[in-house]
């Protein structure tokens, strides 16, 4: 274990970042958890904290100003070095935080390009990124223009929710009112957009001085839209190598990076191939993919982005990063939500298979392979397993809890 004598304060308003507290610790570090008092039982990696505090919440949400007090409080006796956000819903907090504490790291500004819709599809369009039409819930002249110019069906998204929580799909200009309506004061808080049919696919980047030093490209097999609200088997799988897939999108996503300027970190970010071929940027976010996507990546090519994020947020600058020599594997991650409390995965047991989930009514798994044929193959034959194995499903809420 390294000895750096540095404070990290790291926010979780969820069950994230193990990882990244134990190699944060690992660096020599003094690693300080602030989480939701709800998750008072959860079973952090104590031995790599050195404290823990807990903040009231109401299903997982925090009261800011109480957060930005109890924090500087905290700072009287603590030298904080870096403030870190290990969930979607931290970024801003985080960035609240290094403003006020004029800690280095993401500002508030930048913080929005992450976590609010609206603004990283405004920066994405003044740079002139392929994005699907768009308009703020705002102004109702210019939605019943863009109602009338773009054909249904429309996509109603919240700015600031993460994945597809709170998404709702309108087959008509009438329907669209009919949800805007419904919103009340909160329409400001929404933005409305076409909905493009398509292939979706995310890349999962480690980036340094605003250059990507690790990329790697997979294809949901279903949107996440439509898994998470008509209620499917989850599944995301590595793109064929030298595909256009992997060329377009590691190019595309080398200018969503740029544009919306993330100069170090980690990101998760979102594309859709339309029916012609056209690729588009959806979403973005500054930390890492939700849905054990990690383990997907860690499998199939070798890197940890929790562990790797923890190592280049302790780098000086200037200081040179090593990555990590790479595996060169086919993936694929098939998730679940199951009929039974601890769904049983014995009948799962190929040789390709190298990670299961160990979760509550879900049931999970991670194969890979070091052809792609292969690997999809398999892949496919699991999901329709799993429909018959495991497979049920509950609506989706409208906000994300714990």
């Amino acid at each position: 274990m390294k000895e750096n004598s540095r404070t990290f304060l790291c926010l979780a308003s969820f069950e994230k970042g193990f990882d990244f507290l134990i190699e944060s610790k690992n660096q020599g570090n003094r690693v300080l958890l602030v989480t939701s008092d709800s998750l008072k039982n959860v079973n952090w990696p104590k031995d790599y904290i050195d404290e823990i505090f807990y903040m009231p919440d109401n299903n997982n949400e925090w009261n800011i100003d109480d957060l930005v007090k109890s924090v500087s409080f905290l700072a009287r006796t603590e030298d904080i070095y870096r403030i870190i956000a290990l969930d979607d819903f931290d970024v801003e907090k985080a960035a609240k935080l290094r403003e006020h504490l004029r800690i280095p790291g993401m500002g508030d500004t930048t913080a929005r390009y992450f976590r609010d819709k609206l603004a990283m599809r405004i920066k994405a369009e003044d740079d002139g990124l392929p994005i699907p039409n768009f308009v703020h819930v705002l102004n109702h002249n210019r939605i019943n223009a863009f109602l009338e110019n773009n054909k249904p069906p429309y996509i109603l998204k919240p700015r600031s929710q993460a994945g597809a929580i709170g998404l709702k799909k309108c087959e008509s200009s009438d329907e669209a009112w009919d949800a805007i309506n419904k919103l009340g004061d909160e329409q400001s808080l929404y933005l409305i957009e076409e909905f493009i049919e398509g292939n979706i696919y995310h890349v999962d980047s480690i980036i340094i001085d605003r250059k990507i030093k690790f990329a790697q490209v997979h294809e949901y097999a279903l949107p996440p839209f439509e898994v998470a609200h008509k209620g499917r088997v989850f599944c995301s799988r590595t793109v064929n190598k030298g595909s256009i897939e992997e060329k377009g999108l590691k190019q595309l996503n080398q200018k969503v990076i740029k544009s919306l300027g993330l100069k170090k970190g980690v990101s998760h970010t979102e594309f859709i191939k339309d029916k012609e071929g056209k690729f588009y940027f959806l979403e973005t976010s500054a930390r890492v993919g939700g849905a054990n996507l990690s383990n997907l990546i860690e499998e199939s090519t070798g890197i940890n982005m929790w562990k790797e994020w923890a190592v280049i947020e302790n780098l000086n600058d200037g200081e040179e990063y090593a990555l990590p020599k790479q595996k060169n594997l086919f993936g694929a991650i098939i998730i679940s939500l199951a009929k039974q409390e601890w769904p049983d995965l014995n009948n799962y047991n190929n040789d390709e298979v190298v990670w299961k989930l160990n979760k509550k009514f879900h049931a999970g798994l991670v194969l890979v392979s070091k052809e792609y044929k292969k690997m999809k193959e398999l892949s496919d034959s699991f999901i329709e397993r799993f429909y018959k194995d495991f497979f049920t499903t509950q609506p989706i809420k409208d906000k994300v809890s714990s």
